[in-house]
């Protein structure tokens, strides 16, 4: 892996509820090298928007950090205040939110919006800051940046309002770029063409991506490295190519099988595969493995004890079938 830009070391997450304490994250490990993308995959409900959300410390008024740390070019920002915060925010992380049509204002023109961010992030306003902005736009390959600027959200379809977005966020020229289900609000065509436009700003502007998504096929396309997450851990993790073609964990296993396969327009349509079984209730967690009621390998001692993060060929897995491999 390249150096780390962001390093999350044994971060513990809780959370309050009406049903007693919700203990989502119990030691979770990761890094994000400095000009990568790394792909955090899982089901809906495995934790990986609240991973995000902890990272940039906008969570809810019932959660509670139990300890680990969050380190941004050697700043832990779980040490930091409010205030120190908020200069992280926008400046060195921003976040490309999963529904554009709810990240931006319908009330105010683009125009209004974006020049509000860049005079927040990084002080600068009136023309500067108007250039500033239509040249994002151009950038993120809108056509006509000055219609853009004069429309509302509303007047734009999904696809370009996403570009908006991104178009934003980039404008301090972060550190890390968290892009959080950019694609699941657009059409398959527009996807691509998202994915592609995100790995061209990378490429040009030397920021990291962490890429939530629920899909492996998409982190596989566009990732370096691929971490699948399950009830709040990290079960597998490695280069995207060998986590997809060679799985080692069986929830990513379960994954790979979910991704629908070609056919020729002759053959009858296929039933899509499925993980059985539901991710669990944290706030009544299963004892061991918390994948164990759902394995099809489970063995007496994943009921019981978690297991290691293991080696297991050329990634490693929390699992106890490649218990032994070094780490």
């Amino acid at each position: 892996m390249l150096d780390p830009l962001l390093s999350v070391r044994d971060l513990k997450l809780s959370f309050q509820t009406e049903r007693g304490e919700l203990r989502l994250f119990q030691g979770l490990n990761l890094d994000v090298g400095k000009g990568e993308v790394l792909g955090v995959v899982g089901e809906s409900g495995s934790g990986k928007s609240t991973l995000a959300y902890s990272i940039i410390r906008l969570l809810p008024p019932n959660a509670r950090f139990e300890g680990g740390s969050v380190v941004l070019g050697g700043k832990d920002l779980t040490k930091l205040s409010e205030k120190q915060m908020r200069d992280v925010r926008g400046r060195d992380i921003t976040m490309v939110f999963q529904d554009p049509t709810t990240a931006l204002n319908p009330v105010f023109r683009v125009k209004d919006q974006m020049l509000k961010v860049i005079k927040a992030n990084i002080g600068v306003e009136g023309a500067e800051a108007r250039v500033l902005a239509m040249g994002m736009l151009r950038n993120v390959e809108l056509p006509d940046a000055a219609a853009i600027m004069g429309s509302f959200p509303y007047e734009l379809s999904g696809g370009m309002q996403q570009r908006v977005m991104i178009a934003m966020a980039l404008t301090s020229n972060p550190q890390l770029l968290i892009a959080d289900e950019p694609t699941s609000a657009v059409d398959a065509t527009i996807q691509v063409q998202i994915l592609k436009l995100l790995d061209r700003l990378r490429r040009e502007k030397g920021f990291s991506v962490l890429l939530i998504t629920h899909s492996i096929a998409v982190a596989k396309e566009v990732s370096d490295r691929i971490a699948v997450m399950y009830a709040g851990d990290i079960v597998e993790e490695g280069e995207a190519e060998k986590v997809v073609d060679s799985s080692k964990h069986p929830y990513t296993q379960g994954l790979v099988k979910c991704i629908p396969a070609p056919r020729a327009r002759h053959e009858s349509r296929r039933d899509l595969a499925t993980v059985p079984g539901e991710v669990p209730d944290l706030t009544d967690p299963p004892p061991g493995c918390r994948f164990h009621p759902r394995c099809p390998y489970v063995m007496d001692v994943c009921r019981k004890t978690k297991p290691g993060y293991w080696k297991a060929g050329d990634s490693h897995a929390l699992c106890y079938l490649y218990e032994g491999g070094k780490a």
